[in-house]
């Protein structure tokens, strides 16, 4: 069961510096999917290259991450967790070492991965399916970081079985009716849903939010967001016609907005909001496997351009490419009405004792821990399914705009 990773060929993470009070903007970049290779247990995951796949190099650790944690609870959520792919993503996150969480069992289609993902999470207990994993009535939370097209069908089974989620991007794979069973099967259960957005806990992104919920930034005129990934060969991911890992899994020809959360979050996870329309180009691509004659998906695109309409009446081009040899990261920027002046803390929250932020511009433990805190405390989470829909769902109709040309389309709306 491969997990969907982010990951550079080039270069690993770079955190811009915090733009000027008087920009009032925030600027990233962060990793991107390389070739997929798969490390042995112990190693780190590598590129096709051979080079440490970025985003999951060993950083130093912060000795003062811990500071002003405070603990008010004693009680260990029980916690499954699906998926130990290229990136073994699901050990990625640190619930194995936040200290009000047991793992108590794991799961991967791949037997090998299956006892990795076990060795690398101190548990026991292994599954040969994350199907068979959620009968297990002794887990209350799972972290789904399989292959996007499994993550809605599996999230909606988890919370049937009453169990909260969290899962890897994006929330639904090109699915609309997909997305609404999901939104449903939240709101029915009243359980937890988090979706691991990475762009949500990078630094400047952070401090956006944070001076945006201040009310320093006023509303946000104009936003941008680019994840730009070349690639000219498809990545592998576990093909279900084989039962194995090969170059036909669900990456070769994905449409770019299908996969969209990485450049979405610089402003929903900004602002909150959502997008109500969009206008969306594309460009057929050169690359063999992005051609419809060439992919499952029958997308003709390597790069699609959306220019979206916010919930503020704002401006947001938002970019997913595939095929532009010299770019690649994670980038955007917010622009507000005001200049953003004033005292605030913008400092991203004490993690517990023993949890690193980890990769992907250090988010992974600071997403793991609000999804915990959020279960512990009974509370919204910062990427619960509103957000999540919002930020996925634009993409999937900003892909059917581009099919027709840039018509301008309506997208539709969730709040919880």
């Amino acid at each position: 069961m491969n997990n969907n990773c982010k990951m550079n060929k080039r270069e690993f993470l770079k955190t811009a510096t915090l733009l000027g009070v008087a920009a009032a903007g925030s600027s990233i970049v962060a990793a991107q999917p390389a070739a997929a290779g798969g490390a042995k247990p112990g190693e780190l995951p590598r590129d096709a290259d051979g080079n440490v796949i970025a985003g999951f190099e060993r950083t130093k650790t912060d000795p003062n991450a811990a500071k002003g944690w405070q603990p008010f609870s004693d009680r260990k959520i029980r916690v499954g967790i699906a998926g130990y792919g290229t990136c073994q993503f699901g050990a990625a996150f640190g619930f194995q070492n936040h200290p009000n969480v047991e793992v108590v069992a794991v799961t991967d289609l791949i037997p090998d991965r299956c006892k990795a993902l076990a060795a690398a999470c101190r548990c026991a207990k292994t599954y040969p399916s994350c199907e068979e994993m959620l009968k297990d009535d002794r887990i209350e939370a799972v972290f789904i970081a399989t292959d996007p097209p499994s993550h809605a069908r599996l999230a909606v089974m988890a919370l049937e079985r009453g169990k909260h989620v969290a899962s890897a991007v994006p929330a639904v794979c090109g699915s609309l009716e997909d997305a609404q069973r999901l939104f449903e099967a939240v709101r029915k259960s009243r359980l937890k849903y988090m979706m691991f957005e990475t762009s949500c806990f990078h630094p400047d992104l952070h401090a956006s939010r944070v001076r945006y919920e201040a009310g320093l930034l006023g509303s946000i005129i104009y936003s941008e967001g680019e994840y730009f990934h070349h690639f000219p060969t498809p990545l592998t991911g576990y093909n279900p016609k084989t039962k194995n890992v090969d170059e036909n899994g669900w990456r070769k020809g994905l449409p770019p907005q299908w996969y969209p959360t990485h450049s979405n979050a610089y402003y929903v996870c900004v602002t909150g909001g959502s997008f109500t329309e969009v206008s969306c180009m594309g460009m057929p691509s050169i690359v063999p496997h992005l051609r419809p004659e060439n992919n499952d998906y029958q997308n003709p695109f390597g790069s699609e351009v959306a220019l979206f309409r916010t919930s503020e009446g704002g401006m947001s081009r938002m970019a997913v490419t595939w095929d532009i040899p010299v770019a690649e990261g994670e980038r955007g920027r917010v622009y507000g009405q005001k200049s953003g002046a004033g005292e605030v803390n913008t400092e991203r929250p004490p993690l517990p004792p023993g949890v690193d932020a980890g990769g992907h511009g250090g988010s992974h433990g600071y997403l793991m821990s609000d999804f915990v805190d959020a279960i512990l405390r009974n509370r919204k989470p910062l990427v619960d399914v509103a957000q999540a829909l919002n930020m996925t769902v634009a993409g999937i109709v900003a892909h059917q705009s581009a099919l027709k040309g840039g018509e301008l389309l309506k997208i539709p709306q969730y709040k919880l």
